[in-house]
């Protein structure tokens, strides 16, 4: 068995898209999957686009993906990337490749001059939180997650429902 990692392409859109749906199931949140080929094509490769992919392959097919963008910290004055999504299906795992995309977004955060990446994830996801401390992320426990969507966006935008 061969495996890859490496940048997310155009082509490789309607995989990642599906990888997706797989990792809102799992996460129990399908009802929020919203995004299409055609936002995520503009949020990745449009001119101007910032946010970056990459895809993991078992003997070429798509097993996992990860999505990402540059953040900035203002307190400390550091640069990284907010790692959006890191998934690997059922498929894929054992076999390395969320450790390897991780590292590989690392290397790539260095060459960058960043210092950091930053993520979130679900508090009762045992098996994503032992992973990540196993690699030695830290948690956060004085923060708390908040976000403005939906009609509450719409209103803080003046905008009516």
């Amino acid at each position: 068995m061969s495996t890859e990692i490496r940048n997310a392409l155009p082509a490789d859109v309607p995989a990642i898209i599906g990888l997706m749906r797989e990792f809102a199931e799992f996460e129990r949140v399908s009802e929020y999957l919203e995004i299409t080929e055609e936002k995520l094509l503009t949020a990745m490769f449009a001119p101007g686009a910032y946010v970056e992919g990459l895809i993991a392959l078992d003997a070429g097919t798509p097993v996992g993906y990860a999505i990402f963008y540059p953040n900035f910290l203002t307190f400390r004055g550091q640069q990284g990337y907010f790692l959006e999504d890191l998934f690997v299906s059922e498929a894929g795992r054992r076999l390395g490749l969320g450790e390897k995309m991780l590292r590989m977004l690392a290397g790539m955060a260095k060459k960058r001059g960043f210092e950091r990446i930053d993520f979130l994830v679900l508090d009762w996801n045992q098996p994503a939180i032992d992973f990540y401390r196993k690699l030695g992320a830290g948690i956060a426990d004085d923060e708390t997650h908040f976000k403005f969507t939906d009609d509450a966006f719409r209103d803080l935008c003046g905008d009516a429902a």
